[in-house]
């Protein structure tokens, strides 16, 4: 089949498509008959130009891997040119070309070798097992509000030296800020977001960095301040823009896919009954939640120079986005993709297709995924599902907002 058989005017930007989640039978569509697909435009930024979508998984990491073609840097990482200043889209590393990007996050891994994330992981399950504490004598909780956020929101401001009574602040802050387009995570819209909530964070962040520069402490921050390979620190900037990212990535992603995979497991009670059969199922567990829920949708790239990818020409300047839950369930790549197998414990793309931006904070979210979903598992076997997961709307991050369950009798 050929692109001509699919709607000409079939755009991803579309938010209609989304709003139960990833379009998964698009997705399907577009693998199968035109899996570089171009679409003509954002519906609800017509000044915004068209891009390509990569939806299997050779492409997605063919452009991941090839930085001098795919850029980064040209345009960041979004959907979108305009609706974001171009000076903040490009000043998180993670919207960086090397060499300045290979730089920056080499730096940032001093804070993040295996060792390091191995020795935190008393304090995590410390924390697991104190936010699962006070869900004693409840009947009924919100997934989300009640157990991934404060769990995920205390590991990372610990890392990086934010007292707990400011947890929620915090959480709710980088509510707004990964999920922009949503009108519950961000009520102000984008003009709020670029005119109060950036310059707010900047402001924050900055008071932070400053302290740590007069007293240094142990956490990532002072690291980050510190940090010298081959005579070379991080300026101010860099370690702004930083903080913000590992403090957005942080609080986010791994509730994600904590809540993400809560909700498989409850809604293929077969495969639970596995997993409490033989609990050392749940590393496998938490890479097919990486696989089928990736916590974020999309990452974008600018074509630097004419290129083909899949048979498909694409011009010099063109966006190319690379959509995740496509790839992740690339038939090419998985059998029966869109089934929830506890016991795949596959590879996949959900902290990139590999490359120089490869998630960073890999190892801490596998860390936190397992102790999460294992005590949770080891209380509450019966837990079940009571109302509805109603889905953020973006097309970048990829979660539900709220996830009622009943507990049910606690094991353990």
């Amino acid at each position: 089949m050929t692109a001509e058989e699919l709607p000409e005017d079939l755009t991803l930007a579309d938010f209609d498509l989304w709003k139960d989640g990833p379009p998964h039978e698009t997705f399907n569509d577009l693998r199968a008959r035109c899996p570089v697909h171009w679409s003509p435009n954002i519906p609800i930024l017509p000044e915004e130009e068209g891009f390509w979508s990569v939806t299997k998984a050779d492409d997605v990491a063919k452009v991941s891997r090839d930085w001098r073609t795919f850029s980064s840097e040209r345009w960041g990482i979004d959907i979108t040119n305009h609706q974001i200043p171009l000076e903040f889209a490009r000043a998180e590393f993670i919207s960086m070309d090397p060499p300045k990007h290979d730089r920056i996050k080499q730096l940032f891994l001093s804070g993040f070798t295996n060792e390091q994330i191995a020795g935190h992981e008393d304090w995590i399950r410390e924390i697991v097992t104190t936010v699962l504490d006070r869900l004693d004598g409840e009947e009924t909780c919100d997934l989300v509000s009640a157990v991934s956020q404060p769990i995920v929101a205390r590991v990372i401001h610990r890392l990086l030296g934010i007292p707990e009574e400011e947890d929620t602040k915090w959480a709710d802050y980088m509510k707004r800020y990964m999920g922009r387009d949503d009108p519950d995570l961000n009520p102000g819209g984008i003009p709020a977001y670029v005119n109060e909530l950036l310059p707010r964070l900047m402001q924050e962040v900055t008071h932070m960095v400053d302290a740590r520069r007069a007293n240094p402490t142990d956490d990532l921050i002072s690291i980050l301040v510190h940090a010298e390979i081959d005579g070379h620190r991080l300026s101010p900037e860099e370690i702004m823009y930083g903080t913000l990212l590992l403090v957005g990535a942080g609080n986010d992603s791994t509730m994600a896919t904590y809540v993400s995979a809560m909700k498989a497991l409850m809604e293929h009670p077969d495969e639970r009954q596995k997993v409490l059969d033989d609990m050392s199922l749940v590393p496998s567990v938490v890479e097919e939640a990486l696989r089928m829920f990736p916590a974020f949708s999309m990452m974008r790239r600018t074509a630097t120079k004419d290129v083909e990818i899949g048979g498909q020409p694409i011009k010099a300047g063109d966006k190319v986005v690379m959509w995740y839950p496509s790839s992740n369930r690339d038939e090419d790549r998985y059998d029966d993709p869109h089934r929830f197998d506890v016991t795949r414990n596959p590879e996949h793309q959900a902290f990139g297709a590999g490359g120089r931006h490869f998630c960073l904070g890999n190892a801490l979210a596998r860390i936190e995924l397992r102790l999460m979903i294992d005590e949770t598992l080891r209380r509450y076997p019966e837990m079940e599902i009571v109302g509805e997961a109603p889905h953020a709307e973006s097309l970048f991050i990829n979660q539900v907002k709220a996830l009622p369950v009943r507990l049910g009798p606690r094991a353990g």
